[in-house]
C-alpha cells in the first residue's frame, strides 16, 4: 500500500453534521469523572464527539443539549462556561 492509499480517519461534527478528516476537528471528551475536557491529542479514554474549529459550530452545538446527549453527561455551569469561552475564542463563521 503507498502513501497516496493511506486511510484518513473521517468524523462527522454534531453541530453542522459535515464528515470531515478527524485531524481538522476538535474532540471533546467525557472523562470517567463525568467532567467534559477538550482533547486536543484526540487518544484520551472516554466517550468523544467532534465539533469544527469554528464559533458558530460551537454555538450550535451547546443549543438543544446536543453534545450533553452525544456525550450522554450533563455539564456542571463551570465546565460549560469553561467549554463555551474555547469556543468564543475560535474564529470563523463559515
Amino acid at each position: 500500500m503507498s502513501m497516496r492509499d493511506k486511510h484518513i480517519p473521517q468524523r462527522t461534527c454534531i453541530a453542522c453534521r459535515q464528515k470531515k478528516d478527524k485531524k481538522d476537528l476538535i474532540r471533546l471528551v467525557c472523562t470517567g469523572s463525568g467532567v467534559v475536557e477538550l482533547d486536543l491529542s484526540a487518544r484520551k479514554p472516554g466517550r468523544g464527539a467532534y465539533l469544527c474549529a469554528r464559533k458558530n459550530c460551537w454555538e450550535e452545538g451547546f443549543k438543544g443539549n446536543r453534545l450533553e446527549h452525544a456525550l450522554r453527561t450533563k455539564f456542571s455551569d463551570d465546565n460549560r462556561q469553561t467549554l463555551i469561552n474555547y469556543g468564543n475564542s475560535l474564529g470563523g463563521r463559515s
